[in-house]
């Protein structure tokens, strides 16, 4: 996609701070970090999010991921690391080539936790048998 800036990224268009890369997977720092070390690991082919990855690329990505964030966690000297993904637009997804977020934590970083919810034992147990009737296993 000519207007993805992930993908301008990858060609080379526009400028990242790279610390990874092979032939599936670029891994950079985020421009606008939670933490100073924010690495985005992201598919070097457009996929628009995780539901479009292939599971080939997928597995490459988390398995970098792993490596990456270990790293990260020593250079920032980090006392944990959150991982995310946003897949769409309700779940906070600003860029639409799909892509993991590692955030360095520490203590004192200010950054919340998303709250818990109270649900009865009967909407759990509906929502799993809905989940299972959904799920198809390969």
């Amino acid at each position: 996609m000519n207007d993805c800036i992930f993908c301008k990224i990858v060609k080379g268009d526009v400028l990242c701070d790279k610390i990874y890369e092979n032939d599936k997977i670029i891994a950079f720092l985020d421009i606008a970090p939670v933490n100073l070390g924010h690495t985005l690991v992201i598919p070097k082919l457009h996929f628009k999010d995780l539901f479009e990855i292939p599971e080939d690329v997928l597995f490459d990505l988390i398995i970098k991921t792993k490596k990456i964030a270990k790293s990260v966690m020593t250079a920032v000297n980090a006392e944990g690391i959150n991982l995310g993904m946003n897949n769409k637009s309700a779940a906070g997804q600003a860029v639409f080539h799909a892509h993991m977020h590692i955030i360095p934590r520490f203590s004192q970083d200010g950054l919340k936790h998303w709250p818990n919810k109270k649900v009865n034992k009967a909407d759990l147990e509906k929502t799993r048998d809905l989940i299972v009737k959904y799920l198809k296993y390969e």
